[in-house]
């Protein structure tokens, strides 16, 4: 088991004042909080992080590490994002002993990055999937997490255009079958926020900090 501080959308006075809670192995970012946070919260823990960004962060697109440098269509840049995480956006990645699958972003409402219509998200999503299974038949290594923004359509979201979820989500669970599907996006306002379930795989909102066993 891995010990994960999840978090996403809004910080916790606790960590922000310098909070160390024990145990913990990895940081989740489901998006929408500041990078110089994430990046201080993974340095005090000592762990690794793993990211997608929300509708509310700078665009990370196109950005790559390879031995350590970042690239950005192939050329050297400085990665705006925090030190010490990998971003899971559109892509599979492998941290902590865990397999990620990641689709940041919201569905489209204005311009500006990190928002797509339910059509592109379905293309990246497509995208994504036939990565995940070609790995898979490398190292026989299945998917540990989806770690998404904007959750499934009908499944957490809500009604107002902004925060509708993705359709084809339901698509990528089916296809991967993850263990969890973790997101951001839909603040509770204090109300209780149940789990999801669809298929094998539960659906959880990690707005604000939980810390969960992966």
């Amino acid at each position: 088991m891995v010990n994960a501080l999840v978090v996403s959308d809004e910080e916790d006075p606790g960590l922000s004042r310098g909070a160390r809670p024990d145990g913990i192995d990895l940081v989740v970012s489901a998006g929408d909080l500041p990078f110089d946070y994430l990046a201080d919260i993974a340095d005090r823990l000592g762990c690794p992080g793993v990211l997608v960004p929300g509708n509310h962060d700078p665009d990370l697109t196109g950005f790559r590490e390879r031995r350590g440098l970042w690239l950005r269509d192939g050329l050297p840049e400085a990665w705006p994002g925090p030190a010490g995480f990998d971003d899971a956006d559109g892509r599979v990645v492998d941290v902590a002993g865990l397999r990620f699958v990641g689709l940041g972003g919201c569905v489209r409402y204005r311009h500006g990055p990190n928002q797509w219509t339910q059509r592109e998200q379905a293309r990246r999503a497509r995208a994504v999937v036939r990565a995940a299974r070609r790995r898979t038949r490398r190292d026989g290594r299945p998917v540990d997490v989806v770690l998404t923004h904007a959750p499934p359509r009908k499944l957490g979201d809500r009604d107002d255009a902004p925060h509708h979820g993705f359709e084809c989500l339901h698509e990528v669970v089916a296809a991967l079958r993850p263990r969890l599907l973790l997101h951001g996006h839909i603040h509770p306002y204090g109300q209780p926020v149940p789990d999801r379930v669809l298929g094998d795989t539960r659906i959880v909102n990690v707005v604000g900090r939980r810390t969960m066993e992966l």
